[in-house]
């Protein structure tokens, strides 16, 4: 049978959750602006759709979900799990619901259906670039409800590079006035001799207000917001506003082409001061568990040749510059522990050794989420070779916009399992679950991104919720193709090959 939508319907309460009230009203703004029925709340009534807590229900993020052809039950054990039940019957709906005017003359059936429901992983994640190119907030909130309607819980920020700083920190001022812009922007692909650049001055940040904004729209979504502070390489911006800060103190330009650079912090007194209060700002803007301290592609040779960095080492007992990095990151992640957070550092921060308490983001492949779950942390999966969304999608590349490179179609995507399996069941655990990363070197603005992201982020959604024994290619193509539709409603940019 079939449940059908009318004036009449009306959502009924059983629980005084401001969480799960927040959830109703999310999904009642989806409804009633394609609908026009203006859809509210009523005690009881006939065609009802019945939303209570249930604490039997065995997962926090978990549902049931139960249509009929005389009324829709929704249960779970949180608003979170309220929330997703309601993007599921959300999906369940003709994909006109998502019409940002009213459809005439429409009957809304959602077909008869009982599910039980949860997420296979924890931590499902889509990361933006937001410095190599730099994305109005409006934007981030249309991205961000792209990732609700696909269950996704984290949004990864990357704020900082050698190409700009996007985030107002107040006691900083010229990472505003300098850290922030660029002279000009390289053209066309970084492999290309001789560089060509544009000659156009470039840049933006986020304003702190504006930033606080986004992180309640997020939750307001059930979503996270984790910003990346990178340290202590990719900080050739930060340098450009104050060189005092690196080994050399010679002064530098924000970086106008991609690639990978030797400035880097310098680990004395006055860097981890301004370090630390960079982060306290970010802290405050950001209420999240988790804040990102980069770690990755970290030349070394200003330290080799810094007099002062090799004396450090010998004071604390350190081999390597890789030590030394581990030494610098340690005492950042001991600044944001103390201030009840954990750290996320990409994999090359266990190259010095351990960094306790910290998760590690795998992306040089598996090896380094591995190695994090065998020494019992925690660890998120973002290999290069399956996550990232800066690659070509299309075998025939001169059918695509310009890209990094690499080669990732939706079936690659689809096919990728996050839980390794050199790992036992027990270290399995520490796999908190998969992110996709858009690095924009190559990405200009929004339709574009949309465009890398999607569908591909819509394999991962799958991934990452689904249990793999549940996994079908085929019956995911399939229903991509009903989502197709429903993303085109929505205007996103989204790639079309699979319907080829």
């Amino acid at each position: 049978g079939t449940f059908v939508l009318t004036g009449n319907t009306k959502i009924v309460l059983k629980t005084d959750s401001a969480g799960v009230k927040k959830a109703c009203d999310f999904f009642l703004g989806v409804i009633n602006r394609s609908t026009g029925l203006n859809i509210g709340y009523a005690k009881s009534a006939s065609l009802a759709i019945t939303v209570e807590i249930d604490p039997k229900i065995d997962h926090p993020e978990g549902y049931y979900l139960k249509v009929a052809p005389q009324g829709i039950t929704v249960r779970a054990q949180t608003a979170t799990g309220v929330f997703y039940a309601f993007q599921t019957l959300r999906q369940l709906f003709p994909p006109e619901i998502e019409s940002r005017t009213v459809v005439p003359n429409f009957t809304w059936r959602v077909p008869a259906a009982e599910i039980s429901d949860a997420p296979r992983f924890a931590y499902r994640g889509l990361m933006l670039d937001v410095v190599r190119h730099f994305f109005p907030i409006d934007f981030l909130k249309r991205y961000i409800d792209l990732m609700a309607l696909y269950k996704y819980n984290y949004l990864h920020l990357h704020l900082t590079d050698d190409q700009g700083w996007r985030i107002e920190i107040n006691a900083y001022p010229q990472l505003q006035n300098v850290s922030a812009w660029r002279r000009e922007t390289m053209v066309g692909h970084l492999s290309e001799e001789p560089r060509r650049y544009d000659g156009i001055r470039y840049g933006g940040y986020y304003k702190q207000s504006e930033l606080k904004d986004l992180v309640k729209y997020a939750a307001d979504r059930h979503i996270t917001i984790i910003p990346e502070i990178e340290i202590p390489g990719h900080a050739t911006a930060a340098l450009a506003a104050y060189p005092e800060l690196s080994c050399t103190s010679n002064p530098v330009e924000v970086a106008r082409e991609w690639g990978i650079f030797s400035n880097l912090y310098c680990p004395k007194e006055e860097t981890f001061l301004f370090l630390t209060g960079v982060l306290s700002e970010v802290m405050n803007i950001f209420p999240g568990k988790y804040i990102h301290v980069g770690g990755d592609e970290c030349v070394k040779d200003q330290w080799k040749q810094s007099e002062y960095c090799q004396i450090l080492k010998l004071q604390n007992g350190l081999q390597s510059d890789e030590e030394l990095q581990t030494w610098f990151i340690r005492r950042i992640a001991s600044y944001v522990n103390a201030r009840g957070r954990q750290i996320i550092g990409w994999d090359e921060i266990l190259d010095g050794g351990e960094v306790s308490g910290a998760t590690i983001m795998s992306w040089r492949g598996e090896q380094g989420g591995i190695t994090a779950a065998r020494k019992g942390h925690d660890a998120i999966m973002a290999p290069h070779r399956y996550c990232y969304f800066d690659y070509y999608q299309w075998r025939n590349r001169t059918e695509e916009p310009l890209a990094q490179g690499g080669y990732i179609p939706l079936s690659m995507v689809y096919m990728y399992n996050p839980i390794p399996k050199d790992l036992t069941d027990e270290q399995a655990k520490h796999v908190l679950g998969a992110q996709g990363n858009l690095w924009t070197e190559y990405i200009a603005d929004g339709r574009q991104a949309e465009y890398m992201a999607y569908p591909r982020a819509c394999a991962l959604a799958e991934i990452n919720w689904t249990p793999t024994e549940s996994k079908s290619y085929d019956g995911f193509l399939s229903r991509l193709r009903m989502h197709g539709k429903r993303l085109d409603i929505l205007n996103v940019n989204y790639a079309r090959h699979f319907l080829k």
